[in-house]
């Protein structure tokens, strides 16, 4: 099986990472690819013995590894057994194993916590890392499965084209109704003086409704079948999202909006879904 032709997904041991699966096994099925599942083992790095012992001769942590895979395997099959699934034990440390696998895959997916997290964090350090920094989109699951619409958050920036194309892609497959947003800031609520021989509301709606519907437009034509319904939000981009996502099944955005400084590598609004979001979160990032 070529890994251009499959899903990704990282695997540690812990409930979130097997829900990944059952989520990425689904996402191969419509896609009709393979299911690649990945469990980085950094103890070789470290120089610790990771065979069985003679006090317990079907222990060590190579044999735990080998059952983390064999689990996420279990649950994939469960999920569908027609999707074909490999799975690899690789050796090096969380977020570079999990971008390696990623370089070749249409798709990766990844748990929201893993077995390091703490009470008090929203969301896993790797999930954090991995989604700044990978070029293939990104799939976080967190929040509940519902039925309900595909959330597409639109502000005309080159991540968000991307994120279009991505969404429209989900829409189909599940067959979903696809909700375009774009958040815009209206002078006459956000201002505090009155301007009004200088500021005409309705011609600024009308202007942000085209510009939505012009980023939606070529996908539109390539998607006929995808029912799409557009809504402009007054606001923070963030928020609004993250208010939306508590009646989707899925939010997609670009990793980078406008506005974004150029040394980061995960914008604002993509940054408070991960955290907040009440659905699965697809970070799409525009790669030229």
């Amino acid at each position: 099986m070529s890994e251009q032709a499959t899903v990704a997904v990282g695997v540690d041991g812990s409930a979130a990472a097997l829900e990944a699966v059952r989520e990425a096994t689904r996402e191969a099925a419509w896609r009709g690819c393979g299911l690649r599942i990945v469990h980085a083992f950094i103890w070789p790095l470290m120089h610790v013995e990771t065979g069985a012992s003679e006090a317990v001769p079907e222990g060590g942590l190579r044999h735990d590894a080998e059952r983390i895979l064999a689990e996420a395997s279990a649950a994939a099959k469960a999920a569908n057994g027609r999707v074909e699934v490999t799975a690899d034990l690789v050796t090096g440390g969380p977020a570079g194993v999990l971008l390696g696998a990623a370089r070749a895959a249409r798709l990766l997916v990844l748990g929201d916590r893993g077995l390091g997290g703490f009470t008090g964090l929203l969301l896993g350090s790797v999930a954090v890392e991995v989604t700044a920094h990978c070029t293939t989109p990104v799939l976080v699951v967190r929040g509940e499965g519902r039925p309900g619409p595909v959330v597409l958050g639109v502000d005309g920036s080159a991540g968000s084209a991307a994120a279009v194309r991505e969404a429209f892609t989900e829409a189909r497959q599940r067959d979903a109704e696809l909700l375009a947003v774009r958040v815009w800031h209206d002078a006459a609520t956000t201002l505090s003086y009155s301007v009004p021989a200088l500021y005409d509301a309705d011609a600024a709606r009308s202007a942000e409704q085209h510009e939505l519907d012009a980023a939606l437009d070529a996908e539109q034509k390539r998607h006929p079948n995808v029912r799409v319904r557009t809504q402009l939000v007054t606001g923070r981009a963030g928020r609004e999202l993250v208010r939306l996502s508590e009646q989707a099944q899925l939010t997609v955005v670009g990793a980078r909006g406008r506005g974004g400084f150029t040394g980061l590598l995960l914008g604002s609004v993509s940054q408070q879904l991960l955290h907040h979001a009440a659905c699965p979160v697809l970070v799409v990032r525009h790669t030229s």
